[in-house]
C-alpha cells in the first residue's frame, strides 16, 4: 500500500515549505519538494516531522515497566507512540535481581514489532549500581555492587535489543562492568557522588552517556566541575535533558544544549502517572503524588521521574528554554535515536527509514501519527 503526505516538513535539519513524501511497505520510500500536491496526496497544515525516540521512559497510562507485566509493557508503549513517541527504550529501576529478570523478559516479549505501539528497541537498566546518596525516588535498599554475572544474565534474556546501563563511576566493580561490556552496553553516568576526576576516569573505561544531566548528580562549581563539568567539557559523550521546566531551569535547558550541540536528547523519565490524573501512585516499592501541577514527588519532597511526553518536551525547549525549533527537533529524534544505535532507520526523514512519522500542530499536538507506515487510530 502506497500512501502521500504533502506539507511542510523538517527534513535535513530545516523545515521545508512543500514537500512530498512517499510511503510503501512501511518505509519512506522517497522524498521531494513539490510545488503542488498530487491529487491522491493527503496535505496537511501541520508540521511533518519524524517520530520521537525516547530513551528514558518508566511508565504511562497507570503502567510501568517494572509491573513485569506484556500487559503494562503494551500500554506504556501505546500511550507514549499517541503523543509523538514511535521509538524507546524501556526503563527499569533500581530492583531486586528477580524483579529485573521478570521486568527484562516481559519488555523482551512485548517488543517484537506486532506486540507495540512505540518500537521498543532498547532496555535501559537506570541502576541498580548506582549511589546510594544519589538514589533520588529509587529504592535504596535495591542498590548493590556491580554483578557482572547478573548483567550478563539479564543481556542473554533480550539479545536483539539496545542496552544502555546508568551507573556511578564510584560504586564497587563499575569499572570491570565498564571495560568488560562496553562494546554491548551504553553505559551512562548518572545517580551517582563521583567528581569530576571519576566521571573522567568513567569516560576513560568506556562510559559515553549522562543520565538525565544535573539530576542525581554532582553539580558544577568554579572549583570543582563535577560530574555535570565532565560532561558539558567532553568531546564525545551524549547526555540526556528533562525538560519539564521543574527538574532543569529553562535557562539552563538552553545554556546546556548550546554546550553540547549535536549530543544532547532530550527524555521524558516518565512514570506510570503520565496521561493520569493528580493523586497517589506507586514506583516500584515508593508511593508519591502527583500534584495539579503534574509534578511528582515523594512525600519528602524528592522528584520521582515526570508526567512528560516528548511532544510536552520538545515544546518546552522552544517555548521556555528559547530555542528554535530546528535545534530542539534532532534532541527528540536524531541524537536519541544514535545513543539506541537506530540511527540507520529511525529519527530521520529520509528515504529508506522506517515510517515513523508525527503531525506536530503549532500547538506542539501530535495531530495524526505513524508507525512503520500504519497509523495510529
Amino acid at each position: 500500500m502506497t500512501e502521500r503526505i504533502w506539507g511542510r516538513a523538517f527534513v535535513r535539519g530545516s523545515i521545508r515549505e512543500r514537500t512530498l513524501i512517499t510511503i510503501e511497505d512501511g518505509l519512506i520510500a522517497g522524498i521531494r519538494d513539490l510545488d503542488h500536491p498530487p491529487e491522491d496526496a493527503t496535505v496537511t497544515h501541520d508540521l511533518i516531522v519524524p517520530g520521537f525516540v525516547d530513551i528514558h521512559v518508566h511508565g504511562g497510562d497507570g503502567a510501568d515497566f517494572m509491573d513485569a507485566s506484556d500487559e503494562a509493557a503494551a500500554r506504556v508503549s501505546s500511550f507514549h507512540a499517541h503523543n509523538g513517541t514511535t521509538a524507546m527504550a524501556a526503563t527499569t529501576l533500581s530492583g531486586s535481581a528477580a524483579d529485573l529478570r521478570a521486568a527484562v523478559a516481559a519488555i523482551a516479549r512485548v517488543s517484537r514489532p506486532e506486540r507495540q505501539a512505540a518500537e521498543i528497541c532498547g532496555i535501559h537498566l537506570e541502576g541498580p549500581y548506582i549511589s546510594a546518596k544519589r538514589a533520588g525516588a529509587q529504592n535504596v535498599g535495591a542498590i548493590r555492587a556491580a554483578d557482572i554475572h547478573e548483567i550478563a544474565a539479564l543481556l542473554d534474556a533480550a539479545p536483539h535489543l539496545r542496552w544502555i546501563a546508568t551507573v556511578a563511576p564510584e560504586i564497587d566493580g563499575v569499572r570491570s562492568l565498564i571495560e568488560h561490556f562496553r562494546s554491548r552496553v551504553v553505559f551512562s553516568i548518572g545517580h551517582t557522588s563521583a567528581d569530576y576526576s571519576e566521571a573522567v576516569a568513567a569516560l576513560d573505561w568506556g562510559a559515553t552517556h549522562f543520565t538525565h544531566l544535573f539530576n542525581a548528580m554532582t553539580g558544577m562549581h568554579h572549583r570543582e566541575p563535577g560530574v555535570v563539568g565532565a560532561a558539558l567539557v567532553s568531546t564525545a559523550a551524549t547526555a540526556e535533558l528533562i525538560a519539564d521546566g521543574v527538574h532543569v531551569h529553562p535557562a539552563v535547558l538552553r545554556i546546556a544544549t548550546l554546550a553540547m550541540p549535536g549530543r544532547m536528547a532530550l527524555i521524558t523519565d516518565a512514570v506510570r502517572a503520565a496521561g493520569m490524573p493528580p493523586g497517589s501512585y506507586k514506583l516500584y516499592e515508593h508511593e508519591f503524588t502527583v500534584t495539579p501541577a503534574g509534578t511528582a514527588r515523594l512525600g519528602d519532597g524528592t522528584l520521582a521521574g515526570s508526567t512528560l511526553t516528548m511532544r510536552r518536551a520538545v515544546q518546552n525547549m522552544v517555548e521556555l528554554a528559547g530555542l528554535p525549533i530546528e535545534i530542539v527537533l534532532p534532541m527528540a529524534t536524531e541524537v536519541p535515536a544514535r545513543i539506541l544505535g537506530v540511527a540507520d532507520r529511525k529519527g530521520r526523514i529520509a528515504a529508506g527509514y522506517d515510517a515513523d512519522l508525527l503531525l506536530l500542530t503549532p500547538r506542539f499536538e501530535a495531530a495524526r501519527v505513524w508507525v512503520r507506515g500504519r497509523e495510529l487510530g
